[in-house]
């Protein structure tokens, strides 16, 4: 699935923390894929400022993201949740539609 920075920086911050042995073993591949390279760094030009990431929006942001089945659900459990709870916030509006909304 294509992701941009901030659609990956999002995700990263929604993935559970915990959960059962086979599920931690997803979570941490899906963590993998989702953090960004050496070269991303250098590319984006990161900067964190408190609770605030800021990157160069000039360069290109998509990535296309390999999921298995699992790690969607585990995506989808997650914004669904924050859904129930209202607490979903504008951050999380494009990765409802790209997950939940095409269920």
């Amino acid at each position: 699935m294509e992701l941009g920075v901030g659609e990956r920086l999002v995700l990263l911050s929604v993935i559970p923390q915990e959960g059962n042995f086979t599920t931690l073993k997803v979570i941490r591949r899906l963590r993998e894929s989702l953090s960004f390279s050496e070269e991303e760094h250098k590319q984006y030009k990161f900067v964190q400022q408190e609770n605030i990431v800021t990157w160069d929006d000039k360069v290109e942001q998509v990535k296309e993201i390999e999921l298995g089945e699992k790690a969607t659900d585990i995506i989808v459990g997650a914004l669904k949740d924050l859904d129930r709870q209202k607490k979903l916030k504008d951050e999380h509006f494009s990765l409802y539609e790209k997950f939940v909304k095409q269920e």
